[in-house]
């Protein structure tokens, strides 16, 4: 049982610090020169399971052998606030990493959201989805089901599991049911397939391996993946490896980000 009482209405502790610098407002907090690099795409990111989508997507543009897929990746410290500076938010008046900016056309393009980057470079260069209306749409379906699921694992599960001040069993076990549920989804939906659409190897693996393959990994929140027993579902285990083995994916997620300072 805990002591706390819900107040009538809430009301924000400035002094209350937080670790990734949250507050109930958004805009910048800072002017900020963001550096432009030589390359068409700029992106400022980190190497979070959502900045791991767009570094792998490059990465297997470049394996694929798309030349004008060249950029610039620079890194966006997120606990010390960078994404609050008035370059960023201009780009993701969100405040949130991945974002990127297109300058190969006469007005630059400002690409923000992770999903939204992966299906915008897919669509610029007709590469990792599929182009029949009901593929692309089967497609889509995962996309957005990534888009709204993982939040119940990052600041649901992981939140409360790894990152919280103290441990509380309500929220943890409310967000490791969800988590696993999720995870028997996958494996279920993954039992005859290689990939999420089948056969064929699109950004809708991109979009979900930096969060649930890293998962069984044992690459998220310290020893969450023996606490979730994430080995245990095996096709998604398989199609872990799978994708792990992958030349541009091992690049990916080791990527040297510059630094904006």
């Amino acid at each position: 049982m805990s002591d706390y009482t819900i107040p009538k209405v809430w009301e924000w502790h400035q002094n209350e610090k937080n670790q990734f610098g949250n507050q109930p407002v958004a805009g910048s907090r800072f002017e900020q020169k963001l550096p432009v690099g030589e390359q068409p795409l700029q992106v400022y990111s980190l190497g979070t399971p959502n900045g791991m989508k767009v570094a792998i997507m490059l990465e297997e543009l470049k394996e694929a052998g798309v030349k004008d897929a060249q950029y610039d990746l620079y890194k966006i410290n997120i606990g010390e606030g960078d994404q609050f500076g008035s370059d960023f938010v201009k780009i993701n008046p969100n405040s949130k990493i991945p974002a990127m900016v297109d300058y190969s056309h006469e007005e630059p393009i400002r690409v923000f959201e992770s999903a939204s980057i992966m299906l915008y470079l897919a669509d610029k260069f007709d590469k990792f989805i599929p182009h029949s209306i009901a593929e692309r749409t089967e497609l889509m379906n995962w996309l957005f089901w990534q888009t709204g699921a993982a939040p119940f694992v990052g600041g649901g599960f992981g939140h409360f599991y790894y990152y919280a001040p103290f441990a509380q069993e309500y929220p943890i076990d409310r967000y490791t049911m969800e988590t696993k549920r999720q995870l028997d989804l996958l494996d279920k939906h993954l039992a005859d397939k290689d990939f999420i659409m089948g056969d064929e190897y699109t950004i809708a693996d991109m979009t979900i391996w930096p969060w649930y393959g890293r998962l069984v990994q044992g690459e998220l929140y310290g020893d969450a993946d023996e606490f979730l027993k994430a080995k245990e579902y095996k096709n998604l285990k398989a199609w872990t490896d799978r994708i792990a083995q992958r030349p541009a994916v091992k690049r990916g997620i080791n990527l040297e980000y510059k630094s904006i300072k």
